[in-house]
């Protein structure tokens, strides 16, 4: 019998703790299960609480090994308090050429010349139309300097850390991310030169127990630097997917990416035309504010894949600014972003 995550969580969905089971609680992190396998750690809510919770974790485990299919269950427990003594941001450690991320299938960048077109809103909505097409899906905010990755997903908690060296990172709508966003204060500037960017990225791709992923979506800072070429450079990359608005300003800086990802030998993946309409809620009059079409018409100039035009509408903002994308839900929008992650899908991308 075919084990499942799902199936794994409703398990633990029946065991008991205070306020809740340790499903609602939230409690679960990095849930892996590979074939017959399973593991997962539980996450107390102080340091007092996990010192009387190992007959918790003993029933968690006998219920997983319980289920028809399991033949090894690793359960581990740890409290938050454990984080502070994780330091993020350091200079990086030599390393012979790019290396891959353990149990991670694919890594797509998604990437953009300039800021303002919606590349973050893209990744997070795409993130979460694959993970509900069944994709173990993982989400890196690669925007140091402007983190926003953890508003647009509803998550705010400081991932566990068991040891100070491994990050237990949240999950939400299905999706496994990070952020330093959720390392620090959210008002809080982060002020590093170029080597601390490049040792934090390290340590958000190979610090982080990111477990059995199909894809790890890496949504970029604006513009071709430090992070771009570092991450182009020293990890194994399946691709960039490139992100843009229709007008001519935004496709100038466009060509920019695209033109550092065949400098650097990342494969584009293909364009995806942001914002590409607008229907008034009103009327229902559909205009092309930032005009229509110029992503396409690059992408054929350049013989690239064209992934799909996305609409801008306000629905849009008002999800990613509540923390629930409006890829989680349905109609149009939703709709929208289901294609662009089926036509991945269909491209053994995803």
């Amino acid at each position: 019998m075919t084990v499942t995550r799902e199936a794994v969580l409703a398990v633990l969905d029946g065991i008991a703790v205070p306020g809740g089971t340790l499903r609602s609680r939230d409690m679960i992190r990095a849930l892996g299960v590979d074939g017959g396998s399973v593991r997962f750690v539980i996450e107390a809510p102080s340091a007092e609480a996990a010192q009387v919770m190992e007959p918790l974790r003993t029933a968690a485990q006998a219920a997983v090994e319980a289920m028809p299919g399991v033949t090894a269950v690793s359960v581990a427990l740890v409290a938050p308090q454990a984080a502070p003594s994780l330091k993020i941001g350091r200079h990086p450690t030599p390393q012979a050429g790019p290396q891959p991320v353990p149990g991670v299938a694919r890594i797509v960048v998604v990437g953009s010349g300039k800021g303002g077109v919606g590349k973050s809103t893209v990744s997070s909505n795409l993130a979460v139309a694959l993970a509900r097409q069944g994709r173990r899906v993982g989400l890196l905010d690669a925007d140091i300097y402007g983190p926003s990755q953890p508003r647009m997903m509803g998550v705010s908690k400081r991932p566990g850390s068991p040891d100070g060296k491994t990050i237990i990172p949240p999950r939400a709508h299905g999706v496994t991310m990070m952020s330093l966003g959720l390392m620090v204060p959210e008002a809080e500037a982060i002020v590093w030169r170029g080597p601390m960017l490049m040792g934090a990225m390290q340590q958000l791709l190979h610090q982080v127990e990111w477990g059995e992923l199909d894809i790890l979506l890496i949504d970029l800072p604006p513009g071709t630097g430090d992070v771009q070429l570092t991450l182009c450079q020293k990890t194994e990359l399946t691709g960039a997917i490139v992100v843009s608005t229709p007008q001519d300003v935004a496709l100038l800086d466009a060509r920019k990416a695209l033109d550092m990802f065949k400098r650097l030998g990342t494969p584009v993946l293909g364009l995806v035309e942001n914002m590409s309409s607008f229907v008034c809620p009103c009327c229902g009059h559909e205009s092309h504010i930032f005009g229509q079409g110029g992503v396409q018409a690059e992408a054929a100039r350049l013989d690239l894949p064209f992934l799909g035009a996305l609409p801008l509408d306000l629905s849009v903002r008002l999800a990613g600014d509540s923390g629930v994308p409006v890829a989680a839900g349905e109609g149009e929008i939703a709709r929208a972003y289901a294609d662009l992650a089926a036509a991945l899908v269909a491209r053994d991308l995803a």
